[in-house]
């Protein structure tokens, strides 16, 4: 019987070889085995990406949301603020974690989908000293929407600001380059691009931003990002991870470097534009230009006189789970995401099968 084919932003369909990780035998936290595990991910994140010499990392039990309030919460010094970047569902969710806070914040607020502008940002920098880190979305997934990471790094690099990017759905998905774009902080997650399970989320940051973060006072107990950073450093963890979801993240991790990350991120491209090509073919229509889009998921208006409940309903019972819209999109679009251990088979099939049902 063929599997379910998960074409949802994650958690993604995973190989044979990761699913048996979690098999793997009991261990305790405070054993030096998991000292080794934990470090030997840590260091496999880096080299993955390549930023070995300047970049740190830290692992965190939770979703890729546990990560991100972590970076947010940890990197604003007191008296600052921070400018984020609002044009889907998680640039908002950054500014509800300000809001959770109390941080002084500015926002540019745009219709989702809709590109930020330089010229926008570049006035709120100017006109907001007391800011300090800029927040961005990379792969914003509400429309899959890939916002310009380069531009706006550069732009807070400029006015000397941190430049804290969500990468949870672009990372080893889309082409991020940590040597010509400044990120500070990069949030991501095993259970995306990756190709892991949910259950371990991480920060990666710059080796150089350590003093600067170490300065700002603790608001959170469980999710401080200079303690836990501290903890990993000697060898120790705060609190209980998920040791299953480590396991399988140390093997996706193998995986990854075997791939390459600039093989994997052409291997999605490659499934993209496969799919986007049938969607054409079946007349469907894109919710956003197809020069804005990520890699790793395509936004879809759905057909006249067909709901999102009937169309997801037919598809799984054939094998295949989409996605819905978000707020005030999910009467009108479906996503498509391509992340994850899927074949050109399985992708082919899909195409073929969603066609019988609209047409």
């Amino acid at each position: 019987m063929p599997r379910i084919v998960l074409l949802n932003p994650g958690p993604v369909n995973v190989t044979d070889r990761v699913r048996k990780a979690l098999l793997l035998p009991d261990l305790c936290h405070r054993e030096k085995e998991f000292s080794m595990l934990m470090e030997t991910i840590r260091k496999k994140l880096l080299k993955a990406f390549d930023i070995e010499k300047e970049y740190t990392s830290a692992l965190v039990s939770g979703s890729g949301t546990a990560a991100l309030e972590m970076a947010v919460s940890s990197s604003l010094s007191p008296g600052r603020s921070m400018l984020v970047i609002q044009n889907g569902v998680y640039g908002e969710r950054i500014s509800k974690i300000c809001e959770v806070y109390q941080f002084r914040q500015h926002t540019i607020q745009l219709n989702w989908g809709e590109p930020p502008s330089l010229e926008n940002i570049e006035n709120e920098l100017k006109q907001n000293p007391d800011i300090e880190v800029v927040a961005l979305v990379h792969h914003e997934t509400t429309t899959g929407l890939l916002n310009p990471l380069e531009e706006v790094g550069k732009l807070a690099r400029r006015y000397e600001k941190v430049f804290l990017v969500d990468c949870i759905s672009s990372l080893a998905g889309d082409s991020i380059d940590f040597r010509s774009c400044p990120i500070d902080i990069a949030v991501g997650t095993a259970n995306k691009c990756i190709q892991a399970f949910p259950g371990v989320s991480f920060v990666l940051f710059r080796k150089k931003e350590l003093k600067r973060l170490s300065e700002i006072p603790e608001r959170t107990l469980y999710l401080n990002l200079t303690r836990y950073h501290k903890a990993q450093e000697a060898g120790g963890i705060l609190f209980t991870p998920a040791i299953p979801a480590y396991y399988a993240l140390d093997v996706a991790l193998d995986e990854l470097i075997e791939e390459t990350v600039t093989g994997r991120i052409k291997r999605y491209a490659k499934a993209a534009q496969l799919l986007r090509t049938g969607f054409r073919e079946i007349g469907l229509e894109f919710l956003i230009p197809e020069n804005w889009q990520s890699n790793c998921l395509t936004s879809l208006h759905l057909p006249r006189d067909l709901n999102y409940e009937k169309l997801h309903d037919e598809l799984k019972t054939k094998g295949f789970v989409i996605y819905a819209g978000q707020g005030n999109l999910s009467e009108n679009i479906f996503r498509v995401a391509n992340m994850g251990d899927i074949t050109h088979k399985e992708f082919e099939r899909f195409l073929k099968t969603l066609e019988s049902i609209l047409l």
